[in-house]
C-alpha cells in the first residue's frame, strides 16, 4: 500500500485502488452527530467522526459508477440550459413589458419574429432585443446538442431501452432513473425505490396524533422530476388503455389530479425496478371495456 495519496487523486475508486478503505458516510447522520458540540472545529469534527465510525453509528452511502456519474451530468446541463433560456425569454418579456408591449404566447420558433415585430419603431429596444435573441437562438442550439447526446447514449443502453418499453417512460426519464439508481440489487423490496426517491409522505406519529403529510422529497431531484413528468405524460397526454392509467385516473377522480401524478410517480419508480431487476416485461393488463377505452 502507498505511504502517500496525492490529493487528486482521493476519490473513492482512486482510494480503493489503492489498497485503502474507503467509505463515503450519509452526511445528514454525521451533521447530527457532530452538531451536539457546543464548539465547532475542525478537530472536533474529525473527533466526531472517528467516534462514530468507531460505535458504528453511520450510514454507508452508494457511490455511483463513473458512467452513472456522466450520464447525470449531461441530464444536469440539458436542464440547466433549459432554465437559463427559460430566464432569457422572460427577460425579454419584461424589457417590452416596461413600454406595454406585450409578446403573448407564441410557439418557440414563431418567438423572435414576434419580438423582432414589437419593437420596430424602435431602434434603442430594437437592438438589445436583437441582443438577448441571440443568446437565445445559441442556447437552443445547444439544447438540441445536449438532447442529441441524450438520445444516443440511451440508444446504446439496452437497460434504457427496456425502461422505455413502460407506459409514458420516455429517454429522459429512463437515463434519470437508471442513472440515479446505478445497480438495483441496492434495494431490498421495489416498494423501497419510491422512499428513496422522496415519493412517500411524511408522517408525524406522537401518543394519538398521526398525521401524515406531503412527499417527503429528499430523494433525488433529478429522477423525482423526471418520474413526474412521466406520470403526467401517461395521465394526459397518453390515450392508450393499460391498468396503471386505469388506476392513477380513479386516484384523480378521489384525490385530484396533482396528488394522482404523484401516486402514478411512485408506482411507476417501483415498476421500473422490478423491471430492470427481474427483466420483466411491462403489463398493460385486461382490455378495458370499448366505454371505458374510448373515454
Amino acid at each position: 500500500m502507498p505511504s502517500t495519496v496525492v490529493a487528486n487523486d482521493c476519490c473513492p475508486e482512486c482510494l480503493t485502488e489503492a489498497g485503502i478503505a474507503a467509505i463515503c458516510i450519509e452526511a445528514r447522520r454525521a451533521k447530527a452527530a457532530t452538531g451536539a458540540m457546543p464548539n465547532k472545529t475542525d478537530r472536533n469534527d474529525a473527533r466526531g467522526i472517528a467516534q462514530m465510525m468507531r460505535i458504528g453509528r453511520y450510514r454507508a452511502v452508494h457511490v455511483k459508477n463513473p458512467v452513472c456519474r456522466s450520464w447525470r451530468a449531461l441530464l444536469m446541463a440539458r436542464r440547466m440550459s433549459l432554465n437559463k433560456r427559460r430566464d432569457v425569454e422572460n427577460g425579454v418579456r419584461a424589457l417590452l413589458r416596461e413600454v406595454g408591449l406585450k409578446i403573448g404566447t407564441p410557439s418557440r420558433k414563431n418567438f423572435a419574429a414576434r419580438v423582432e415585430e414589437l419593437v420596430a419603431d424602435d431602434p434603442v429596444l430594437a437592438a438589445l432585443a436583437r441582443s438577448l435573441l441571440s443568446v437565445i437562438d445559441v442556447m437552443t442550439r445547444e439544447v438540441d446538442r445536449l438532447a442529441k447526446r441524450v438520445l444516443d447514449e440511451v440508444g446504446g443502453e439496452p437497460i434504457c431501452r427496456r425502461l422505455m418499453s413502460v407506459q409514458g417512460v420516455g429517454p429522459l426519464t429512463a437515463l434519470a432513473f437508471r442513472a440515479t439508481i446505478d445497480r438495483p440489487d441496492r434495494f431490498r423490496r421495489s416498494r423501497d425505490v419510491g422512499a428513496h426517491l422522496g415519493l412517500t409522505p411524511r408522517r408525524y406519529q406522537s401518543g394519538e396524533t398521526d398525521v401524515q403529510g406531503r412527499i417527503t422529497r429528499c430523494g433525488d431531484e433529478l429522477a423525482r422530476t423526471a418520474l413526474y413528468e412521466a406520470a403526467h405524460s401517461l395521465l394526459i397526454r397518453s390515450t392508450k388503455w393499460s391498468a396503471l392509467r386505469a388506476w392513477g385516473m380513479n386516484v384523480a377522480k378521489r384525490r385530484g389530479m396533482a396528488r394522482a401524478r404523484v401516486a402514478v410517480a411512485r408506482k411507476l419508480a417501483v415498476i421500473l425496478h422490478r423491471i430492470w431487476s427481474d427483466g420483466s416485461e411491462f403489463r398493460w393488463g385486461k382490455q378495458a371495456p370499448s366505454s371505458q377505452a374510448t373515454a
